[in-house]
């Protein structure tokens, strides 16, 4: 058997080396702590252990949390977007608004710087409505009797002959255009000082027909009304195809309008005219009552309804 003084020595000597060991790691931590805390040393050599663990979550994390900053970023770009699209449609919107405005005035200062023939007596009046369908020659302007407008009364803009009045309530006037076939208009082409009759073919030029033509007739001469029906010295069209004249025949031919009637906008209504055939005109005339769409709902004679 060991003595039992033997197994005291060997506990003692383990109990020994264990203390000088403690002994040995305490007197190392004391060095290092000269500089830095025990806590210090415990947090390093604990970030040290984790940092491996740390990269390969930051590696895995990194992308992830870009592809959500991302799908943030592009629905705030969109939304700034969509509203970047409704700014530049109503600054449009405003940039057409402001197009129209100065075309309006535009024309305004075209019609009331219009002077017609002899000085004469005009108003100033806006075209509001067309006819019921493409194929109505007529346009309804926002002045009437009121102003002075009466049936047969010529309808002019900046650039000519538009037209004449065939109806007329207290506030509203119905214009018939010079395309219309019932509208006749007697003219002078200025290059051969001859009359003739223009007439309207309710679609493309004129009809230009003269009975006594001497002269031929070249493309680009310039047609004025005569002053028969309407003030005389009025641009009516321009002479599209040459034609010559022939004894016994009449002179045909094809007129492009003055009046761009398509755009017409503003006219002016030649109030201080009498056609010097008007009143042989109206005892031809069938004579009907009808009215010109207005919130007055006047009813008035038109002395020319019946022609067509």
């Amino acid at each position: 058997m060991i003595p039992s003084s033997g197994r005291r020595f060997d506990r003692v000597t383990i109990l020994f080396l264990m203390l000088v060991a403690v002994g040995f790691i305490v007197a190392t931590l004391d060095v290092r702590s000269e500089q830095d805390s025990v806590a210090n040393v415990l947090r390093e050599g604990t970030q040290s252990m984790l940092t491996p663990l740390q990269k390969g979550v930051n590696w895995f994390a990194n992308p992830v949390v870009g592809f959500v900053d991302a799908a943030s970023n592009i629905a705030g770009l969109r939304d700034e977007n969509e509203r970047l699209r409704a700014q530049l449609r109503e600054t449009e919107a405003q940039l057409r608004e402001t197009e129209a405005l100065e075309e309006t005035v535009a024309q305004l200062e075209l019609i009331n710087g219009l002077e017609v023939a002899g000085e004469l007596t005009t108003v100033t009046a806006r075209m509001y409505a067309s006819g019921p369908t493409a194929f109505d020659n007529v346009r309804y302007i926002d002045k009437g009797a009121k102003d002075g407008i009466v049936a047969g009364q010529a309808v002019v803009d900046e650039d000519g002959l538009v037209g004449r009045v065939d109806l007329v309530s207290a506030n509203d006037s119905r214009i018939r255009l010079i395309t219309d076939p019932i509208v006749s208009v007697g003219v002078r082409v200025q290059s051969t000082n001859e009359t003739g009759i223009v007439s309207g073919r309710g679609d493309g030029p004129l009809r230009l027909e003269m009975f006594r033509a001497k002269e031929p007739v070249r493309a680009g001469s310039l047609v004025v009304t005569d002053g028969s029906r309407f003030p005389p010295g009025i641009v009516v069209g321009v002479v599209r195809n040459d034609a010559d004249a022939e004894v016994g025949f009449v002179l045909r031919t094809d007129i492009d309008p003055a009046a761009r009637l398509s755009k017409v906008d503003y006219v002016k209504i030649v109030v201080g005219w009498s056609p010097i055939d008007k009143a042989v005109e109206d005892a031809g005339d069938d004579v009907t009552s009808t009215t010109v769409p207005d919130s007055s709902s006047t009813t008035t004679t038109d002395p020319h309804e019946g022609e067509g």
